[in-house]
């Protein structure tokens, strides 16, 4: 059994997760077209997130926290890292 403070910490860390993800789409707007940037960061993030989240769902007692705080990294990581090599 968790405790409460456990629960409003991993909402808190998902949250702010979901949320530095996010920020990706600044660099996605500001790369998308002709102009190039940085892609190194956003491409392992990318990679972190996929293994993240399947740590999570792999494991036996499911992690949906961490599951839901990686999902729009995997997503917006590779978008990012793409726009910004391409």
């Amino acid at each position: 059994m968790e405790s409460k403070f456990v629960r409003i910490l991993s909402i808190a860390a998902t949250i702010t997760a979901v949320c530095m993800y996010v920020a990706y789409i600044d660099q996605i707007q500001k790369t998308w077209g002709d102009a190039t940037g940085p892609w190194l960061q956003p491409l392992v993030a990318g990679i972190n997130c996929t293994l993240w989240v399947a740590y999570g769902f792999l494991k036996r007692d499911r992690d949906y926290p961490i599951v839901f705080a990686n999902l729009p990294g995997i997503i917006l990581g590779f978008l990012a890292a793409y726009s910004a090599a391409f």
